[in-house]
């Protein structure tokens, strides 16, 4: 199974992106699906997931209130809606699909076996 990606792109500050993320190749059952970020020299950082059993989101506390996570399980896509979005945003973004059940929570990236291949996206002041 692969993720694939897409909707980055340059957006001034306080403009809105939507990305979104959608498995080919086999269904996967999944515990749910995420987006990570990584800005240039720093770690891989947690954005959103949502959890398929209950529909249940998270998201890093920086992002909460100006970024919503939707998806639909039958599908395997996951959407990222960002808005009013800010320089410090500006990173490559993941979507990741955790296909089993795992001691981890979403919010950790070892609870995601399947990464897609990232979107830049990048913000102006």
């Amino acid at each position: 199974v692969q993720l694939q990606a897409s909707g980055g792109g340059l957006v001034q500050a306080g403009g809105s992106l939507r990305l979104s993320c959608a498995a080919s190749g086999r269904t996967l059952s999944g515990f749910g699906m995420g987006w990570f970020r990584q800005a240039p020299g720093k770690g891989r950082e947690f954005v959103a997931a949502i959890r398929w059993i209950d529909g249940s989101t998270s998201y890093e506390d920086s992002v909460k209130g100006r970024f919503t996570i939707s998806g639909d399980r039958a599908k395997n896509s996951v959407d990222l809606q960002m808005n009013r979005l800010k320089p410090e945003d500006t990173a490559i973004y993941y979507c990741a699909a955790a296909s089993t059940w795992s001691s981890r929570t979403l919010s950790e990236p070892p609870a995601y076996d399947v990464w897609g291949q990232g979107t830049q996206v990048t913000v102006s002041s």
